[in-house]
């Protein structure tokens, strides 16, 4: 499993219109945190959610096939056990960026990007890299930079 990149992280969050798929109706959830906060960064969002109509007044989707224009990437929010299913989804709605939040990376979903040639950012939380970052963000990034954990 290679590793992620910088190149790879620069050109997902230069993309203002993304998709994000694990959208909870739960505002202490990772997704839901994550919609409001990139939002607010200017990016266009398209929630992915099964059955809700709306969250946080964003019109969901019920799979990234359902959406109504291209997007430039898709957040997976999900658990990994779903995350292949979602880069299968991506692949088939021709969405050649993924970026796997945190917990949500799976080996197989990794290696289909891979060989699908979808490009793919996992293992790093997205907030820690979209500008611009909230100073607990700035503060996790610092750490992992004097641990030599971000990408190079």
């Amino acid at each position: 499993m290679a590793m992620t990149s910088k190149a790879a992280v620069s050109d997902f969050i230069s993309q203002k219109k993304l998709a994000i798929v694990g959208v909870s109706r739960k505002k202490s959830k990772f997704g839901n945190w994550a919609l409001k906060e990139l939002r607010a960064k200017g990016y266009r969002l398209f929630p992915v959610h099964p059955e809700a109509e709306s969250i946080e007044g964003e019109r969901c989707y019920h799979s990234l096939g359902e959406l109504p224009e291209p997007v430039g990437g898709v957040l997976v929010v999900v658990p990994p056990a779903q995350t292949e299913q979602v880069v299968r989804d991506a692949a088939a709605a021709r969405i050649h960026r993924v970026w796997m939040q945190q917990g949500a990376e799976s080996p197989g979903a990794i290696k289909f990007c891979e060989e699908n040639g979808i490009h793919v950012v996992h293992g790093e939380c997205i907030l820690m890299f979209a500008e611009p970052a909230a100073w607990f963000h700035r503060a996790h990034r610092w750490v992992w930079n004097l641990l030599g954990r971000l990408p190079k």
